[in-house]
């Protein structure tokens, strides 16, 4: 067998693999004895089929399924052996038929999109901005109050408020005010907070259980989408009924936000643990801190790969890499979709170059302890997602089977490198911090 490696430019080369019989006549016979053994066929036992018979029959299929294996393992051995960086995978490329039932010396060819070449430098002159959040008080209060809110008490008062829930029996009325036979009704809630028109929040407004108020449906929802689903009509019937509607308290709903007390703190960071108001706005200042912390991270990792990205201006093989995600693509995409999403996977692979170009020009290594400590951290964060703690045989155990699968343990050691690459820059590059309030935090 000869092959050879033809370069077409700096990122493209073709591969030519020419074979004769010697490289597969064993191969295609081990597998006609194979096939011999297994086939049935009308008239023979099973395994006694004649060799001369099964040739005949499944000869072509056998040979073109044992040349693509040898191809298949010979060109990646042979870019393995050479250290050939290659982009996806290598393709057949397009030429005349192959005679497979007459030809013995076959020639395939195979194009390959090849990784550039670059250099990544990074030093002091490179800048980013570091934006994290101004944690003032008026931002611990906001979430003082959502933890409140969330933490609140059911309550069912006499008289509905502004921060109230009115659940209602809603009956159309006909041109006399007379609830209409055959007309709408529908049990459902009515939310004060929601309503935008004047006169329907006050009509609502003050009610009491088994008050009936009438309102024009017009006034009570806002557009034929809310009128569709909340009295449960046809949305072309929705889009022109103008009618009132008489409301039937049944209850009022109201969510009463938590005292600042033992009671909240216990519940929010169990028994003893905070003890004081003090110490409650304290320790959510310092939970603040760590998840705006988290967002930063993110925030400078996007403007690291964006300012990279177009600094090192590296070139792809495009042409290439575009007819291999058609064809390597699990679901058809045409044309227009692939140029339409192509920019996107161009700069992912670009920053991809650039971060393994990092990790490798500065020998950054993850071991299996980092892997697992990281597994640990997300199994301990979804746990709390539901308040619970997970025990140490629980993170042994999960972290091992997360670590077990290979896509699992893939995207945490990923995870570890590219945290290892970020850390890298903001030690080695300049960073300018740069506090902003929370409102400014998530603009762009």
């Amino acid at each position: 067998m000869n092959i050879t490696k033809n370069d077409i430019d700096s990122l493209n080369a073709e591969i030519v693999i020419s074979v004769v019989p010697a490289d597969y006549e064993v191969r295609v016979g081990d597998a006609l004895k194979k096939a011999q053994k297994q086939i049935s066929m009308p008239g023979f036992r099973p395994g006694k089929v004649p060799a001369g018979l099964v040739k005949k029959q499944y000869g072509t299929q056998i040979l073109v399924d044992e040349l693509n294996k040898l191809l298949d393992s010979t060109i990646f051995n042979y870019i393995k052996d050479n250290n050939i960086e290659i982009l996806g995978n290598p393709l057949p490329k397009e030429r005349a038929a192959v005679d497979f039932e007459n030809q013995k010396d076959f020639e395939f060819i195979y194009q390959v999109g090849l990784a550039p070449q670059f250099s990544v430098d990074l030093n002091d002159k490179h800048t980013f901005t570091y934006k994290t959040v101004k944690i003032d008080d008026e931002l611990v209060e906001k979430y003082v109050k959502d933890v409140r809110r969330n933490f609140g008490k059911p309550l069912n008062p006499e008289v509905a408020g502004e921060k109230d829930v009115v659940f209602v029996d809603i009956n159309e009325l006909d041109e006399n005010g007379n609830i209409k036979a055959g007309g709408i009704f529908k049990s459902t809630s009515i939310s004060y907070e929601r309503l935008k028109n004047e006169e329907a929040k006050a009509k609502v407004l003050g009610v009491k259980k088994d008050d009936k108020i009438v309102i024009n449906v017009n006034a009570l929802y806002d557009n034929a989408l809310d009128k569709s689903v909340s009295l449960g009509i046809d949305k072309e019937i929705a889009e022109t009924i103008n009618c009132n509607l008489q409301l039937t308290v049944k209850n009022i709903a109201r969510l009463e936000d938590a005292d600042l007390n033992q009671e909240l703190f216990d519940k929010v960071y169990g028994e003893g643990k905070v003890t004081s108001e003090e110490e409650f706005r304290n320790k959510i200042r310092e939970e603040l801190g760590m998840m705006f912390n988290a967002d930063a991270e993110k925030f400078l990792r996007t403007e690291v790969e964006n300012n990279l990205v177009e600094k090192i201006n590296i070139q792809l093989p495009d042409t290439f890499l575009k007819r291999w995600l058609m064809m390597a693509n699990e679901k058809p995409i045409t044309l227009e979709e692939l140029e339409r999403d192509y920019p996107n996977y161009s700069k992912s692979m670009k920053w991809k170059l650039i971060e393994n170009k990092i990790i490798k020009d500065n020998a950054i290594q993850v071991n299996i302890d980092e892997a697992k400590d990281e597994a640990k951290a997300f199994i301990k964060g979804e746990y709390a997602r539901y308040g619970q703690a997970a025990s140490e045989e629980d993170l042994e155990k999960i972290s091992n089977d997360i670590l077990s699968k290979e896509k699992e343990a893939q995207k945490i050691f990923e995870n570890i490198y590219s945290k290892k690459v970020l850390d890298l820059i903001k030690e080695k590059c300049t960073l300018q911090t740069k506090e902003v309030s929370y409102e400014d935090f998530f603009k762009a």
